[in-house]
Formats: C-alpha cells, sequence, structure tokens
C-alpha cells in the first residue's frame, strides 16, 4: 500500500467505535494503523477483538500528539501518511483527489482535505476549515475560519491551492518529508506542531497544499476542550517557540509585539474566561523563556521570507473589520 492512515489514540474507545468503522468502508486503497499512547481504557482490547484487520502500534506512555505520532511512525513505512484525528468521518472516494494531486505535484510535501463540522455540516470546521494561514504576529486562521467567525460552506473553497499550513486532524504528508525534517517537535506535545512542521517545510523549498475536492467531518475538541487553560497554555507557549525557530533574522523584532498582545489578551481572559486562562498566558511565556535556548539551536540555516497572508489579522479582523 502507498498509504498508511494512521490514528492516534488515547482513552478514545468511544470514537473509535463511531468513526473507525467508517474509515475502514471508505479507506480501501490504505493501510489502517491505531498509535495507543498508553490508553488507560480498554480501547487497545476493543480494536483487538472488534478490528483484527487494524493494525496496532503501542507507545509506552502518553507522548502527546507530537511525541505520540513520532514514536509510532517510527514502526510504519509507506509512501504516504494520513495523520488522521479518531473523531474524523470520511467520505466515499475521499483519497482519489489526495493521491492525484501528490502525483501531479511532486514539489508538494502535504495536504489538507476541506475540514467541515460533523454536528452542522453546512459549516466549516474550526480546525482547518478551507486551509490553514498565518499572519506577521503568528496568528494562524483558515480560509472559512477566523478567529470565531465560522462561515458557511457554499462552495467558495472548492480549489486547489497552496496554504500555508495543514489541520493535524487530517494530515497527508510524504513519508520523505516527513522524517526529513525529523517530524514534530516533541516538546510541543499538543497544538501548533502541524503548524511549526508546515513552516519548516517551507523553509526548505516545499509545498503546503489544500484540495477542496474531497471532505471530511471533524467533531473536534476531542482531546482538550477549549476552556480548558491547559490548552491556552500550549497554544501560547508552542506559538511563540514556533515564531523564534522560524521567523527570519529580520522579523524576529515581531515576537516582542506577541508577547504585548499576549498580556492584554491575558487581561481579557482574566474577565471573560477566569484566573486560570490569564495565569496560563503568564505560564506559557515562562515556558517560552525556559526553552528558548534550545529553540534557537533548531533554527535552520534558511527563512521564508514571504510566509505571511496577513500583516496583522487583529487588526484588520477587528479594527477594521
Amino acid at each position: 500500500m502507498r498509504l498508511a492512515i494512521v490514528i492516534l489514540n488515547w482513552n478514545g474507545k468511544s470514537w473509535l467505535q463511531k468513526f473507525l468503522p467508517n474509515v475502514l468502508e471508505n479507506s480501501q486503497d490504505a493501510d489502517i494503523y491505531v498509535i495507543d499512547n498508553a490508553s488507560t481504557d480498554d480501547s487497545v482490547a476493543y480494536l483487538r477483538k472488534e478490528f483484527p484487520e487494524v493494525k496496532l502500534v503501542i507507545n509506552s506512555q502518553n507522548y502527546g500528539f507530537a511525541g505520540g505520532y513520532n514514536h509510532g511512525l517510527q514502526k510504519i513505512q509507506a509512501e504516504f501518511y494520513c495523520l488522521l484525528n479518531s473523531d474524523v468521518e470520511v467520505t466515499k472516494d475521499w483519497l482519489k483527489p489526495i493521491f492525484s494531486l501528490f502525483d501531479s505535484h511532486p514539489e508538494v510535501a502535504a495536504i489538507q482535505p476541506k475540514v467541515l463540522a460533523y454536528h452542522n455540516k453546512k459549516y466549516f470546521e474550526y480546525a482547518g476549515a478551507g486551509g490553514g494561514l498565518i499572519d506577521n504576529l503568528g496568528y494562524p486562521y483558515c480560509r472559512g475560519r477566523v478567529f470565531e467567525n465560522i462561515e458557511e460552506d457554499k462552495g467558495q473553497y472548492d480549489d486547489e491551492v497552496e496554504i500555508f499550513w495543514a489541520s493535524g486532524c487530517c494530515l497527508f504528508i510524504r513519508f520523505q518529508d516527513f522524517w526529513n525534517q525529523q517530524g514534530f517537535d516533541e516538546r510541543f506535545f499538543a497544538h501548533q506542531e502541524e503548524i511549526d512542521l508546515c513552516w519548516r517545510l517551507q523553509n526548505q523549498g516545499r509545498k503546503i497544499y489544500y484540495t477542496g475536492k474531497t471532505t471530511i467531518y471533524h467533531v473536534g475538541g476531542g482531546t482538550l476542550q477549549k476552556q480548558n487553560p491547559r490548552k491556552t497554555y500550549l497554544n501560547i507557549r508552542n506559538n511563540l517557540s514556533m515564531m523564534l525557530k522560524n521567523l527570519p533574522s529580520n522579523k524576529l523584532y515581531l515576537i516582542f509585539f506577541r508577547l504585548c498582545l499576549d498580556g492584554v489578551a491575558g487581561v481579557y481572559f482574566m474577565f471573560k474566561e477566569g484566573f486560570s486562562h490569564t495565569w496560563a498566558v503568564v505560564r506559557a511565556h515562562f515556558g517560552f523563556y525556559a526553552q528558548a535556548r534550545s529553540t534557537w539551536k533548531l533554527r535552520q540555516k534558511y527563512q521564508k521570507q514571504d510566509y505571511f497572508q496577513t500583516k496583522n489579522l487583529i487588526f484588520q479582523h477587528f479594527l477594521k473589520k
């Protein structure tokens, strides 16, 4: 098989029960793997009994999203990987446009399909939507999703275009490209590791693409709910580390502006989300400082100059509307 569809699982038996049959039914052109991240439920026993055709890779501990995939994928050989969340419904013939795009564009390292919301299938889903972009302060957004504003799918993103990052909920990537970058940055644990990987790939001259010719439906929030301060901490710390690692030297000053805006966000969180989220911002900054030396050592010789699609997303969205 050219393609290995790889689902990372941690205590997700209910998601596997709900969505794995759908993936198997619609993915005859692929081998299906589940990497188990040291689950404490009976996920593994359930898979062995109900889905013996699914190949299992067992991690010795919970390495998070980034480390979990890195460790598990070392045992999986294929021309392409599809890193697929366990809370995803796929569609008939969903793989054909992916193979076609890879075969016709050898410069493309990674591909994301259209991501719609499982519980409201007329609308895009937060994690990926119509393809990931980024502004000059490192804020990620998507075609079809800017902050909390989600667009209805009216065919406006049925194209095939180059994007900045492909969502980790359904990330197709060439085996060679993944391992040329040593996979995900395991220090991230979870959140924005796929953006960092896509950025590093582009720094090496590779391309990231979106195709609207195939669709998946994503539940979202299956591991860490949006209201969880841990998610706030990981998003901010990882985003800052990603900027330090990948920004061109003449744009590193932008990190200072990000730190200031994070402070403003921390005050906002105090009134809207509670002190736990404000404290998460503080902890994230100190976590970033603690990693700064090791992050600096990971900077590549070349950084892409024209990486951002919007100069300042906050200014464009909230002030200029």
